[in-house]
């Protein structure tokens, strides 16, 4: 039996605070998540289009994971307005498929390294208060965004494997991401 995960705590960055996922995050979900910038390049099992209560029911179902300690699971806000969701970042163990990690963001605030950011934060997170040895990533290869973000945190790409995306067929990049890489990176 896997050990739970710890609680999901809040973490900061220069411009961010990421806190754990409530309830009352649900409304901005919907507001937000259902662009077509965000869901194409996320796996079919998305529903799309997005229903009027997917973002209370897909915050219902990732607050019963978190309680259960399967995920970790982080709004990301703005320092200026931390209430406000503004995107997602998840973290969980590697279950055999090969992949530990999973974000989206708001596309007004593309173009920021807002993304960059969190994930930085996230895999310190992972990396340095959870010990873990490395993480598994992945993201479609129409996703460019995605694909810098993992090679700006020193990832290597693995394998390109057959996938279906809410925008149909696709290619899934999987990408390693060492602990000793990723320290040596913040290191020199």
């Amino acid at each position: 039996m896997t050990v739970p995960l710890p609680p999901t705590p809040t973490l900061e960055t220069p411009r961010l605070i990421l806190r754990p996922l409530a309830l009352e995050d649900a409304p901005a979900i919907q507001r937000r998540f259902p662009q077509w910038e965000i869901v194409r390049h996320l796996n079919a099992r998305i529903p799309w289009p997005y229903p009027p209560d997917g973002g209370l029911a897909n915050t219902r179902q990732s607050l019963t994971e978190m309680e259960r300690g399967e995920k970790l699971l982080w709004a990301i806000t703005l320092r200026s307005d931390p209430a406000e969701l503004i995107g997602r970042i998840d973290l969980w163990r590697n279950e055999g498929e090969r992949d530990n990690r999973g974000f989206w963001l708001d596309p007004e605030f593309w173009g920021q390294g807002l993304m960059t950011e969190a994930a930085e934060r996230v895999t310190e997170y992972a990396f340095v208060e959870l010990g873990w040895p490395h993480l598994w990533l992945t993201n479609a290869e129409a996703n460019l965004g995605s694909h810098r973000i993992k090679e700006k945190q020193g990832a290597v790409l693995i394998e390109r494997t057959p996938n279906t995306y809410v925008s149909g067929p696709g290619v899934r990049e999987v990408w390693l991401l060492t602990r000793e890489v990723w320290l040596a990176r913040k290191v020199g």
